[in-house]
């Protein structure tokens, strides 16, 4: 059963292969420069926080960002329907999943705007010995390959909450998910531990917690849709 926005896109185009083709390379190509444009974007808040270019928390955090990026679009490439998924989730999103989202958006930009403006620029946060920092990079690291694995271990993996009818959606239970109930959520969890200590802010630990706590309730009403 195919999902219900694909039967206009895939089934009539099995007569004619050459559009279905341009059709999936079209929706591919706006899907990475939404992706690469968003990702752009939310790196130079943490430049123009810090109000320069040479900071090289923040070229180590991008740096990161772009390593994870490039696994994200080669071995950890997640099949075409689930792309297409998270591109454009379905109907049934859940309203108070919408309203958490906004809400981590902007705990997450808070994120970037106070560690640049603190160790990047004004230096508010005493300084970190470089082990925390190394520490931090780490974690931020493991965090985001843990939810690259999860997302691609996963095929019902949507970036919005919703119950996938259209997709026959079933509980994923292979892989991490026979270890952790939301590998996902753990990686972030991780990464955002090691954003402070990357960084060297402990002011970054206010937006820290709330992009937590914001979290760990999704994964509560999650679990209860």
């Amino acid at each position: 059963m195919l999902p219900n926005h694909f039967k206009y896109i895939i089934w009539p185009l099995f007569l004619y292969p050459n559009v279905r083709i341009q059709n999936y390379n079209h929706m591919k190509t706006n899907y990475l420069i939404k992706h690469f444009l968003g990702t752009f974007v939310f790196f130079s808040i943490i430049f123009f926080s810090a109000g320069r270019i040479d900071y090289w928390q923040g070229l180590l955090y991008v740096a990161i960002g772009l390593t994870m990026s490039i696994l994200n679009y080669t071995v950890l490439r997640i099949d075409r329907e689930l792309s297409n998924e998270r591109s454009k989730p379905g109907d049934g999103t859940k309203q108070w999943d919408k309203a958490i989202l906004g809400l981590s958006l902007l705990a997450t930009i808070a994120m970037y705007c106070i560690a640049g403006l603190d160790s990047g620029r004004y230096h508010w946060s005493p300084n970190f010995h470089w082990s925390l920092s190394a520490a931090g990079a780490i974690l931020t690291a493991l965090g985001q390959l843990l939810f690259l694995i999860a997302q691609k271990q996963n095929k019902f993996f949507s970036s919005t909450v919703r119950i996938q009818t259209d997709r026959e959606h079933t509980v994923c239970d292979t892989g991490l998910y026979k270890i952790v109930r939301h590998p996902a959520y753990q990686g972030m969890i991780i990464q955002l531990l090691g954003f402070p200590l990357l960084f060297g802010s402990l002011w970054s630990i206010i937006p820290v917690i709330a992009s937590i706590m914001l979290l760990i309730i999704r994964t509560d009403l999650e679990d209860k849709t």
